[in-house]
């Protein structure tokens, strides 16, 4: 059996107890009792246990998300709608909204809050890859920022939705886009603009020398890339 066999197997064997315990070492164990997957083989493929499996989780609802983005038809729609479907296809890939409560629990720990912040980084750089994003400046990271501030606050609003059919969600989605839509269209009236974009000169020919992480070859530990003189 393969490592991702034997974590998927303790994943779903999880599933049960972390509503009920989160995702903690108690979880672990039970899931590892449950499928008879020895500890040092558990162990080696989940060196932190439930946290490991936390993000396998949201791992998983990533592919879920990704795979209903290419089986659908997004031809005919404005990009920010595209944008809207990405972010509520993943949330409906969510079958237990306990196991994502226990989650942003877990995520919460400044100890695991850096994972927590790569694995909505990674959703949103998951989003924009697969709607075709060819940015190799700035824009790389400015919108999977901005992005990441979407599908954050939309997520906890979802959460606490008990609307028909998330309906409620699904209209805060749009209004949370029609605000980026609305400060991207301010951004270019600054550009436009002589006065203020002669102001920003200087900044701005700082932020065109940010370039996009290149792939592959580029350094794991290394966001980005810097190229030029200012």
């Amino acid at each position: 059996m393969t490592e991702p066999d034997i974590k998927a197997r303790l994943l779903d064997a999880a599933r049960m107890h972390v509503p009920f315990d989160g995702w903690t070492e108690v979880a672990f164990q039970a899931a590892m009792a449950d499928t008879g997957v020895a500890e040092g083989v558990a162990r080696a493929v989940c060196p932190r246990g439930a946290v490991d499996l936390a993000l396998a989780y949201h791992e998983e609802g990533d592919q879920v998300m990704l795979e209903r983005l290419s089986a659908t038809d997004l031809g005919d729609m404005r990009f920010r709608d595209r944008i809207a479907a990405a972010v509520r296809f993943r949330l409906e890939a969510v079958e237990d909204k306990e196991l994502v409560r226990r989650g942003m629990t877990l995520f919460a720990l400044p100890t695991h809050a850096a994972d927590g912040a790569r694995a909505v980084w990674g959703t949103c750089d998951r989003i924009w890859t697969a709607l075709g994003d060819s940015s190799d400046d700035v824009n790389w990271y400015t919108k999977r920022a901005t992005l990441s501030g979407v599908y954050s606050a939309t997520l906890l609003y979802w959460l606490g939705d008990d609307s028909p059919d998330h309906q409620a969600t699904w209209d805060f989605l749009d209004r949370r886009i029609d605000d980026v839509m609305s400060f991207e269209k301010f951004k270019a009236q600054v550009r436009d603009n002589k006065l203020l974009s002669g102001l920003m000169a200087g900044p701005l020919k700082v932020l065109d020398n940010i370039r996009a992480p290149q792939h592959p070859g580029s350094r794991p530990d290394m966001p980005g890339r810097w190229t030029g003189q200012i």
